[in-house]
This record gives C-alpha cells, structure tokens and sequence, in this order.
C-alpha cells in the first residue's frame, strides 16, 4: 500500500480505489490532485452545484472517473459504491452554521441522512473516512483532546456529531479539521483567513468580533494531505476520531489577523466590533498530540497561505467571488 505522507507527493501504482463525495468541493479539489498524483484510481462522486472547473486541472487523467450525483438519493449512491472500491472519502455535506441555518431541512438531510445511506451500502471491506468538524465541541472551556465530551450548540454541529456516530458504528475516521484557509480549484471566501484577507485588501481595515476568541487554523491542502494519510495508516486509525491541525496555530482571532496584516502590501487596522457572535462558540485550544503521533504534521503556515491569498484574490472576478462566498 502506498504511504502518503506531508512531505514531497510521490507517485505511485496502486490497485486501490477511492471514491470522494463532495469532491469538487473546498477540500475535495485539492484532494483529488493528489490522490491522483499518489496512483489511485479515483470516482468523483458530487452534484457539481459550482460546475466543474475546480476539476479541470486533472479532467485528462485516465485514473480519473466523474460522476454526477446526489448522496440522499440511495440508487444513484449505489451505482458507484461497487465492489471495485476500497475507500470512501465523505466530504459531501451542508458546511458551516450559517448554510444549516439558513436551510434546516436540506442540512438534515445532506448531513445526516445522506450519511446515513454511505453507512448502509458500504461493505465491510471498504475504509470509510469522515469530514468532520471542531464544531462538535460546543462552548469547551481548556484543551480540546478527542477524549473531550463533545456538545455541539448549533444544528451544523449537531449533524456533523451524528454523523460521527453513524461512521464510528461501520468502524470508519472520523477526521475532526480546524477551521480551514487558503486558496483551492474551488474557493471559499466565508472562511475566517480567507475572508478577513479579502476584506483588508478592498477595505484596510476590519470590524472584528469576539476578536479575543482563540481559533485553530489547517491549510486545505495541509487538510487534503490527512485523508491521503489515513488511507495508508487506517489500520491504526480505524474506528477512532482524530483532531487534525497544529498546535502552532491555536491562536485568537485577533492574532491571526494580526499575521494577515504583517502581510499586507500596505498598512491595515483591526477595529473592534460588538455585533456579530459564533454561534458554535468556538473559543479554545486543541490538542494535536493523537494524530502526531502517528506522523502526521501540517506543513504550511498562515503566513505562506496568505501569500497565495494575496497572489489570487486580487486577480478574481466578481462572478468568482460570489460564487466563493456561498459554502460547498
């Protein structure tokens, strides 16, 4: 079996088969380039809502297959989750409190539901791994390790913690991300990072809230980089819910934007602000300590993400923007 790791991507020839819900979303997009670049064969299983171009950069390659198709809907789900493949990757979901919010039902369904049917059709043979979300935790006072008990306050974390559930009965990972930054084929300017760049480069300044609110921070790709790596430590992983980020970027919102502004191409100000609140009330460190562990480190820091952020929003359209700022 190949071994990826976070160093240098090697490529490889391999017999396994991975399948991505959701891949030609945020993380999905950098994924599969890799998984691709490591030799497995891949199907890319999405409705596509935000078209195909964060694909197009792998559309040629032969160990590529595309399929257009919706996880609630379990005979399309079961045209593709064959025998022929050894690893479901579950990206596919409703992201963030705003999106459940704004359209409960759907959430519940696409989140819950619609894990509830991989559960169902996967075979005992397959590896099943999760996305899932520090949202869990809810208002978590100290370090938050896997062991701590997990009481999530908002519907988005409410069936992202079912859904754990549901991947932990099949044996499945569950890969517990800090809240991701910088820039992917299919971006998302909703993300904190992300979206107070944008915000310093067309404004100068930012209206903060809950600035003293302590944040974790995990590049996409540096994301991406963990599915590859369960898939070649699953046998020690399996069954189990791991945090996944760097304890070097436990941080409060305030500092993070202060390391944006270090960045910036001209001066910018932070402004405090007494409107706006998380209602995940994500306000705590996490502990990384599992997953290390086994080897698995993040490699690219705020700063070097941010550069990459100052080399592409600047360039987007308006039309690429808008469509950033609603969630995949």
């Amino acid at each position: 079996m190949p071994e990826c790791t976070n160093d240098r991507l090697i490529s490889f020839v391999t017999n396994e088969h991975v399948l991505v819900t959701g891949g030609a979303g945020y993380i999905g997009s950098s994924l599969v380039p890799q998984l691709l670049q490591h030799g497995y064969m891949v199907t890319v299983f999405d409705q596509f809502y935000y078209g195909i171009s964060s694909l197009l950069s792998v559309i040629a390659d032969p160990n590529l297959r595309i399929i257009k198709g919706n996880i609630c809907n379990t005979n399309e789900l079961r045209t593709v989750l064959t025998d022929e493949i050894t690893t479901v990757i579950h990206l596919a979901a409703i992201v963030g409190y705003p999106a459940c919010d704004e359209n409960p039902e759907l959430a519940i369904e696409v989140n819950e539901t619609g894990t509830a049917n991989i559960v169902e059709l996967i075979r005992p043979n397959q590896k099943l791994i999760f996305a899932s979300t520090g949202s869990c935790y809810g208002a978590i006072k100290g370090l938050c390790t896997e062991e701590t008990p997990i009481s999530p306050l908002t519907l988005y974390g409410k069936t992202k913690s079912k859904s754990e559930e549901m991947i932990l009965s099949k044996g499945g990972v569950c890969l517990r991300l800090a809240t991701l930054f910088g820039v992917s084929q299919r971006m998302r300017l909703d993300l904190l990072i992300n979206n107070i760049t944008q915000i310093l480069l067309n404004e100068r300044e930012i209206d903060l809230y809950e600035a003293d609110f302590r944040r974790t921070f995990l590049h996409v790709r540096d994301a991406a980089h963990a599915f590859c790596f369960t898939i070649s430590h699953y046998a020690k992983m399996k069954e189990q819910i791991f945090n996944v980020g760097d304890e070097s970027m436990n941080m409060t919102k305030k500092m993070a934007a202060q390391k944006i502004i270090e960045q910036m191409p001209f001066p910018c100000s932070i402004r405090a602000s007494v409107t706006g609140q998380d209602k995940d009330k994500r306000d705590y460190e996490v502990s990384y300590e599992k997953i290390k562990r086994l080897g698995f480190r993040s490699t690219i820091s705020i700063e070097k993400g941010v550069e990459e952020l100052l080399k592409t929003l600047p360039q987007m359209s308006l039309s690429e923007i808008k469509l950033s700022k609603n969630i995949s």
